[in-house]
């Protein structure tokens, strides 16, 4: 039966993804609604396996881990399971967040999401991937949480490989090769009697201030701070970007420019006559400065080697040692769960140092891979007492059994979940029972 339910569920969509008509399944939604609205018209919904699948997008969100960025991880997705994974970050207004994902085999489809959780409650949904999984780009308006999920199609076996980084939004805006940063946001002045509303940039005298994105001149001018002074309104913002101190401005005002056009050459004019070459860098968005430096910090993170073995991806491990499930893949971070010696995770991602594992009783977090060894070496052998030993396929005593042992017959324990030990008998048939 399960295996006619399987061709069901894959003609049915198959069918709905070459038939046309009067409803407009593509209408105003990601490729994620697009193919929950398929399993909906299909009647798919109404099936535990359909209806697990749109309840788990939704779960997952609500049970989201915590990383920072940058961020890489290898995971694998089993057909014979309704998975998602989702991860909260922090980013900064002004940052460029990279989302790429790439999938072996190629041809499978995995959703993918980004939020932002401005509300945590009410998640705003800012974009999404496309169904060849294309890296997303997202220029961060606001600074605070985003979340992002993925989630495959039905029946696919997958493994994935998502990296997430950080980058400037804008151009750095000085040619200079050194890009020099020498004072940064906040930095007192005035024997502190005010704050530094911008970064210092150090460079060669009369060398080009550049445009650091398209957009228009809006004024140039002079002032006692900023000495030759130029604003630029990037096309599409609604921030404005100050260039001061400039030795001469080349920039006219209600002049179209693009990245990398000259708009000044660099000097120390208006109140850095007795400093050093160098512009200042500002924004200005609402009537207030912002920090520049997220939108053009040349300093680029890469994220962490993966070191554990990927090849326990989809598998099943025990601890090693009485260990912490944490949160995030950083010993600092909170804790989900202690684990007793010899208890069963199964491995769904690799991480750094770090496996994300999930607990038979659907907890989900990060764990040191040193900690974990293969149940494959049992713990010792175990001898049936009772006349007859249920087998169950979850530590779980309303769960399927799966076989019943006799007496006397001799098992192999694998390891153990609360009250439950997981064994293999003669016939390499696992499953668990009652201690």
């Amino acid at each position: 039966m399960k295996r006619l339910f399987f061709i069901f569920l894959i003609t049915s969509i198959a069918f709905l993804s070459c038939k046309t008509g009067s409803v407009n399944l593509f209408k105003a939604a990601t490729p994620h609604e697009q193919y929950k609205r398929k399993l909906e018209t299909a009647g798919l919904d109404k099936t535990a396996m359909g209806l697990a699948w749109i309840n788990v997008a939704e779960s997952s969100i609500k049970k989201a881990l915590k990383i920072n960025l940058p961020y890489k991880e290898t995971g694998y997705f089993d057909a014979g399971k309704i998975p998602a994974a989702a991860y909260q970050f922090p980013a900064t207004k002004g940052q460029k967040i990279t989302i790429s994902l790439s999938k072996k085999p190629t041809g499978s489809v995995i959703y993918m999401d980004l939020w932002h959780l401005a509300d945590v409650n009410h998640p705003k949904r800012i974009a999404s991937a496309d169904t060849l999984n294309n890296p997303i780009q997202y220029e961060t308006d606001d600074t605070g949480n985003y979340l992002i999920r993925l989630q495959p199609e039905l029946l696919q076996n997958v493994e994935y490989t998502l990296e997430i980084t950080t980058g400037p939004s804008l151009a750095f805006p000085t040619q200079s090769k050194s890009k020099s940063i020498g004072s940064f946001w906040g930095d007192g002045r005035d024997n502190n009697a005010r704050k530094h509303e911008g970064v210092d940039i150090f460079g060669p005298r009369r060398s080009p201030v550049v445009a650091s994105a398209a957009g228009t001149i809006t004024r140039v001018n002079e002032n006692n701070l900023g000495g030759k002074v130029v604003w630029l309104r990037p096309t599409g913002k609604d921030y404005t970007l100050y260039y001061a101190h400039l030795d001469e401005q080349i920039a006219t005002e209600g002049q179209d420019v693009k990245i990398g056009d000259t708009v000044g050459l660099m000097g120390n004019t208006g109140n850095a006559k007795t400093t050093a070459t160098h512009l200042h860098f500002g924004i200005y968005a609402s009537g207030r400065a912002v920090n520049p430096l997220p939108y053009i910090d040349p300093v680029t993170k890469t994220p962490a080697n993966i070191n554990a073995a990927i090849s326990n991806l989809n598998k099943t491990l025990r601890t090693s040692s009485k260990v912490n499930l944490y949160g995030s893949p950083q010993n600092e971070a909170a804790i989900v769960v202690t684990l007793t010696p010899g208890t069963i995770i199964n491995i769904n991602s690799a991480t750094g140092n770090y496996y994300k594992g999930e607990l038979p009783d659907g907890n989900i977090g990060f764990i040191n891979s040193r900690e974990l060894v293969q149940v494959a070496k049992p713990l010792r052998k175990l001898k049936i007492r009772l006349t007859q030993e249920k087998v169950y396929d979850q530590p779980d005593s309303l769960a399927a059994v799966k076989i019943n042992l006799k007496a006397g017959q001799t098992v192999s324990l694998l390891g153990n979940f609360n009250n439950y030990q997981l064994i293999s008998d003669e016939n390499s048939q696992v499953g668990w029972i009652v201690k």
